[in-house]
């Protein structure tokens, strides 16, 4: 029965790590549209721009992918059940 319990809370960790992957989605495709504005407004500055908008983007993408590791950890490499 603990296992049962330990694997089910497992899962529902897992599922609410991935909830974190929603961030960085938004806030990259935010960061991809204020660069576009950027670049309609002063296009000289279109190399400045795209560089540090790459640099955004891969910032919040390791939120993503921190998120993607615990949730992995939880479902089959799972620290809780040696515990028990």
């Amino acid at each position: 029965m603990e296992q049962a319990i330990v694997l089910a809370a497992s899962a529902v960790g897992a599922g609410l790590a991935m909830i974190a992957g929603l961030g960085p989605g938004i806030g990259e495709g935010y960061c991809g549209g204020k660069a576009v504005e950027a670049v309609g407004r002063q296009p000289e500055a279109s190399g400045a721009i795209t560089k540090q908008m790459i640099i955004g983007d891969a910032l919040a993408e390791t939120t993503g992918l921190y998120s993607l590791i615990i949730a992995l950890l939880l479902m089959y490499a799972n620290p809780f059940i040696g515990q028990l």
